[in-house]
């Protein structure tokens, strides 16, 4: 008999777009001192695709 697990993954938060990179970012890092959420490619700040102003 098969069970549903105890904690199913939660939706994530709103998909972060790297500027620099130019494309969106699946695992951001976050900055120890400041909280920045940073591309962990080439960390540069991200920002979530409603800041961009494209449209």
């Amino acid at each position: 008999m098969a069970t549903a697990p105890q904690n199913p993954p939660k939706p994530g938060p709103c998909p972060l777009y790297c500027p620099n990179c130019a494309k969106e970012v699946d695992d951001p890092l976050t900055c120890g001192d400041c909280s920045a959420v940073i591309c962990r490619t080439c960390g540069t700040p991200l920002e979530s695709p409603d800041e961009l102003g494209i449209g």
